[in-house]
């Protein structure tokens, strides 16, 4: 039997869907596709606009249940009056970011799960 966790405060921000400008994105992050140690937030105040601004937050368990996280996301979202809320809903790449991290155009070195895989669907590149 799986026991059903409450869903998070910005979980049921993302549920209610489209409520207009400013929006907050979130994406996680992490070596393989089971624990997150990363999740960006970016912000965006018009449609077709890049984030304005933007907040990664690292933790060495997974931070989709690091309360304290959890809460500085919120404060974050909340100070920039944010209405809408988009989130993945699976961890989406490696928390290391190209040409910072790791020369542009290579695989990470560090996280070699995600060296063939699609980042959105997770499956297998040839």
């Amino acid at each position: 039997m799986k026991i059903k966790r409450p869903k998070s405060p910005l979980k049921k921000k993302a549920d209610r869907g489209f409520k207009g400008y400013p929006v907050a994105t979130v994406a996680f992050y992490g070596p393989d596709d089971k624990r997150a140690t990363k999740v960006a937030v970016g912000i965006v105040m018009n449609e077709d606009e890049e984030p304005e601004t933007m907040e990664r937050w690292f933790a060495e368990d997974d931070v989709r249940n690091n309360l304290t996280i959890g809460k500085q996301i919120l404060e974050f979202i909340k100070s920039h009056a944010v209405r809408s809320v988009v989130m993945t809903d699976r961890i989406i790449g490696c928390p290391h970011e190209e040409a910072i991290d790791y020369p542009e155009g290579q695989k990470c070195p560090q996280c070699p799960f995600w060296a063939h895989r699609d980042r959105w669907s997770g499956d297998i590149l040839h």
